[in-house]
């Protein structure tokens, strides 16, 4: 059986694209290049939308990066429920300036850009990307962002607590300000999912400061072999 096409995506100014698929391969799927001037998919079960500067964070992160070519494809196609995809960092900034997430990353609270090995606690486990995980179970994972500082109204942030769709929250407060401690978010199916810190950073011992981040990965492909679509969170 062919292993699954994971897509990651390079804009102008993607940084970790490289890392996400190597961490796509080293759990065991075939990592897919995506170019974000082609509306081009490649028939890939999943897409990793990656860190960096996409078109270098000109205007607001991700602002840009929404009207790619690239996006014309993703975007139904993650709307619908039919297409898994995890954006880190940027690739979170991205999913929210394109409305498959709520909210918006700002700029952290301290001012400061903020790089460090991160505690999270994992909430939502019934995601396409987090299944392999126990609630609450606690990953140490790489942060580096100058806009991670989640921000919603709060209407939005009930919905978000309501569902069930905070996927992770930082342990002992979040360092960039985010709200409720978020650091990461899901859509109504599940499929989509958002995370400021990086878990391609942490998917071999010898790399990182752990392989805590694997599991998003591996995750991805417990998700497809099942075959069956993500559950809808309940109203």
């Amino acid at each position: 059986m062919a292993a699954p096409r994971v897509g990651v995506v390079t804009f102008p100014g993607s940084l970790d694209d490289r890392d996400a698929a190597r961490a796509v391969r080293i759990a065991g799927a075939e990592p897919v290049s995506l170019w974000h001037g082609d509306a081009d998919l490649k028939g890939v079960d999943a897409v990793v939308l990656p860190g960096g500067f996409s078109y270098g964070d000109y205007l607001r992160c991700g602002a840009i990066a929404r009207f790619a070519p690239i996006m014309t494809e993703i975007v139904p196609a993650a709307r619908s429920g039919n297409l898994p995809v995890l954006g880190i960092c940027n690739g979170f900034q991205i999913l929210c300036e394109s409305h498959l997430l709520p909210g918006a990353l700002t700029r952290n609270a301290s001012q400061h850009f903020v790089c460090r090995d991160q505690l999270l606690r994992v909430e939502a486990t019934d995601t396409a990307w987090t299944n392999g995980y126990s609630s609450g179970q606690e990953l140490l994972i790489p942060l580096k962002s100058g806009e991670g500082n989640y921000v919603a109204d709060p209407e939005t942030l009930a919905e978000l607590k309501r569902e069930g769709r905070v996927v992770a929250r930082y342990v002992d407060s979040a360092p960039n300000g985010s709200t409720d401690d978020i650091a990461g978010i899901t859509n109504e199916h599940r499929n989509v999912v958002g995370l400021m810190p990086h878990p391609e950073h942490a998917v071999e011992a010898l790399t990182g400061p752990s392989t805590d981040g694997l599991g998003f990965f591996t995750s991805i492909l417990a998700h497809l072999a099942g075959g069956a679509p993500v559950p809808a969170a309940a109203g």
